[in-house]
């Protein structure tokens, strides 16, 4: 038996619509165990352990589109350029970031992708994936 459906197939369907709702519901204690068992497996591995604002400045880099300033970064952090810069000085130090001179206007500083800090919050994400699996229901 063949259905018929209503729905035009020719137009693009969101994520969402074919998927349907991706919420995850948690109650605040498991929220807070999850981060707690995501926390305690990044300071047990030899990855590097960054603070929560410099990984609050890597996940905008590689989850927000481009391009990224040192200016911008402040802006959305809601902090000076100078915290910007120090929590910059880390990251580029370990790879995950790098920074250049913007060409059209040399009074800005791009900060870039690298493949390190791709593979860093890819591994990341992986992390709390993981994670988010062992938690009781």
């Amino acid at each position: 038996m063949f259905y018929h459906s209503t729905v035009d197939e020719t137009e693009p369907k969101q994520f969402s619509e074919i998927m349907g709702p991706m919420a995850v519901h948690m109650r605040p204690s498991q929220a807070l165990r999850l981060w707690q068992q995501v926390a305690l497996s990044e300071v047990r591995s030899d990855v590097p352990d960054l603070t929560m604002r410099q990984m609050a400045i890597l996940l905008i880099i590689y989850l927000d589109p481009p391009p990224h300033t040192v200016r911008g970064l402040a802006e959305k952090l809601g902090v000076t350029k100078p915290v910007i810069t120090r929590a910059l000085d880390t990251m580029g130090a370990l790879k995950l970031v790098s920074r250049h001179r913007d060409e059209r206007d040399k009074r800005n500083v791009l900060v870039k992708r690298t493949v390190e800090g791709a593979l860093f919050v890819e591994r990341f994400g992986d992390a709390i994936i993981a994670k988010g699996g062992e938690l009781p229901i």
